[in-house]
């Protein structure tokens, strides 16, 4: 396993893994139809889609943030193991100050729930403005496809259990950590750059999934892309950025520290 924290300006940022998501191989999309994903997945050569599912702690001298909160118990055994990861690192759930959310998806927000309870008892909860506005919204639900429509309970229930501490915003996010849109997956879907004198680092939500077969294809999507064709877009975008500003990477779904390098037509994520 990659090495689980580094220290990144005024934070040591903690990987905490939540579990391991699997689904079929009719999961993926490409942006030039079936036969091209076709041959891709075959290029790639794995039986099945099996990727880590993870969120982060970062440790300052302003308290404790999380960036995404993993599944709880709602998605099964595999996964919902966050809570003991942030217990192995000396966290209890009384201590999270504020927890950061890259977007209103399950395997990322609905460990702020335990039970019928705020899981985060004295944390104020950041979400991006998009993603919040819409999924907050119920006049938006009827033009949502009903297989994507799991954040509006996500945003009923956080406005439940958080009222009076939900904050939605643009631009800075908490001083050092900029949030940067990353629209596509959701309507909202952002990652949080953390910057630091020497290097930066950017937890990029779902801007991939799989990391070795979307940065050299990343023309690969998921069926649970809100809007396939922005969500290409923020994909190729970022990794270009990545990889020009030499950024730290990580996110919901990526091993370890990473950087991204040019490879080809396309990218690699290389151990950092």
């Amino acid at each position: 396993m990659d090495q689980k924290s580094r220290r990144i300006g005024a934070y040591e940022v903690s990987i905490l893994h939540d579990g391991v998501f699997e689904a079929a191989l009719d999961v993926l999309i490409h942006a030039r139809g079936e036969a091209a994903r076709d041959e891709a997945v075959a290029r790639w050569g794995k039986p099945k889609v099996s990727i880590v599912v993870n969120c982060f702690a970062l440790k300052g001298p302003d308290g404790i943030t999380l960036v995404d909160a993993g599944t709880g118990p709602s998605w099964g055994e595999a996964m919902g193991h966050a809570p003991a990861a942030m217990a192995a690192i000396g966290i209890a759930p009384e201590q999270v100050e504020r927890v950061l959310i890259t977007h209103l998806h399950g395997d990322h927000a609905l460990g702020l729930f335990d039970g019928d309870r705020a899981r985060f008892p004295n944390a104020e909860i950041i979400v991006p403005e998009a993603d919040f506005g819409y999924f907050g919204d119920e006049a938006n639900r009827a033009r949502t496809p009903e297989k994507k429509q799991g954040g509006f309970a996500i945003a009923a229930t956080l406005k439940k259990h958080y009222a009076g501490r939900i904050r939605s915003v643009t631009g800075e996010a908490h001083p050092g950590i900029t949030l940067i849109p990353l629209p596509g997956h959701t309507f909202g879907h952002s990652g949080y750059l953390i910057e630091g004198q020497d290097e930066s680092l950017l937890l990029w939500g779902d801007a991939l999934h799989l990391s070795d077969l979307q940065a050299s294809v990343p023309e690969i999507g998921f069926v649970y892309d809100f809007d396939a064709a922005s969500a290409l877009a923020s994909r190729r975008a970022i990794l270009e950025q990545a990889a020009r500003e030499g950024w730290l990477v990580s996110g919901g779904h990526v091993e370890g520290f990473r950087r991204v390098v040019r490879k080809g037509s396309g990218y690699e994520l290389i151990p950092a």
